[in-house]
């Protein structure tokens, strides 16, 4: 084990909950942006040749549309190096054990994880046993 590993897999985060309730929705390959998708906090569009998947407030999200919601976004606080070993396991291994499913998400700077809406108070606790700290999240 390198040293940089055992220090990822001592490491614990300060993990920020945001209020929103988000959607994940699949659209078809090369589809245009619906005006429905709404910004929040995380707003993500991730094309493939195969899927458009876009992350969004779930409040406009039609019915009809191919979906998952309500979720509820985590994200670690602050800037993490991209050449760390180990953070999303640091992060998903308390919820594997809780049984909380997840939609995970990396920007440059940090990773997010989505939960389902009814299980984010689960997922805390999940992380607080781990050592992480999770507060509300601060509005930018």
């Amino acid at each position: 084990m390198t040293e940089q590993t055992e220090q990822t897999e001592q490491q614990t985060f300060s993990i920020a909950r945001y209020p929103e309730t988000l959607a994940v929705v699949r659209l078809a390959p090369g589809a245009e942006i619906p005006e429905w998708a709404e910004s929040s906090s995380i707003f993500s569009i991730t094309a493939t040749a195969a899927e458009t998947s876009l992350v969004c407030a779930g409040r406009s999200v039609p019915k009809k549309a191919r979906h998952q919601k309500p979720l509820t976004a985590f994200c670690v606080d602050g800037a993490l190096d991209l050449s760390a070993v180990g953070i999303l396991v640091r992060l998903l291994t308390p919820l594997a054990e809780a049984e909380i499913p997840v939609f995970t998400l990396s920007t440059f700077d940090t990773d997010w994880v989505l939960v389902p809406t009814g299980m984010a108070d689960r997922a805390e606790e999940a992380w607080r046993r781990s050592g992480h700290t999770v507060a509300p999240a601060v509005p930018v």
